[in-house]
């Protein structure tokens, strides 16, 4: 079963968001591939979430619930240990 995928992590810069392993930048453990797989909200900002592909007759679809975010405890890859 996958993981909830949360829509605003902390530090998202700070996991690899490829796979439900959610591993750290510097220590991906599934293969895929050299680079980390950036999150949407890096990509297409904050509300990425929130856009709906146009639908005809005007129905919506509803969207994801906010999950717990993994990046909140990953370490730091610069090392200061700050958030």
């Amino acid at each position: 079963m996958a993981k909830k995928f949360p829509l605003k992590p902390a530090h998202p810069e700070r996991i690899c968001w490829g796979c439900d392993k959610y591993c750290p930048a510097g220590s991906m453990a599934c293969g895929n591939g050299s680079d980390r797989t950036p999150h949407p909200a890096e990509l297409f900002g904050d509300d990425w979430h929130e856009w709906e592909p146009p639908v005809e007759g005007g129905a919506s679809v509803a969207g994801p619930r906010d999950a717990e975010d993994p990046s909140r405890d990953a370490p730091d890859p610069g090392g200061s240990g700050q958030a």
